[in-house]
């Protein structure tokens, strides 16, 4: 959830986001710590008008997903692959 926030063109004061996600400011500062470690571009300022934010421009690292996630998508794309979608010629040319 921390993530999806800082994916919005903004910045969020850590209080906003402990408040938000019902968590403490520490825990925030904990789970930025760990999105950088993890190679996200987290950014802070300091100040009353200070905040977290994704740093715009900046290149992502590979999309991580826990195990229902993966076999979610897995099981989505080999349903798909087995019916044709309406539209998906004229999409491909365009």
């Amino acid at each position: 959830k921390l993530l999806s926030l800082l994916q919005t063109p903004r910045e969020w004061p850590g209080g906003e986001l402990a408040e938000r996600l019902d968590v403490s400011p520490r825990t925030i500062r904990r789970d930025v710590d760990r999105l950088r470690d993890l190679g996200y571009p987290v950014e802070a300022s300091r100040g009353s008008v200070g905040g977290y934010r994704l740093v715009a421009g900046a290149a992502m690292p590979p999309l991580l997903l826990d195990d229902e996630e993966a076999v979610a998508i897995a099981v989505g794309l080999r349903a798909g692959a087995g019916h044709a979608i309406e539209g998906v010629d004229e999409a491909s040319v365009r």
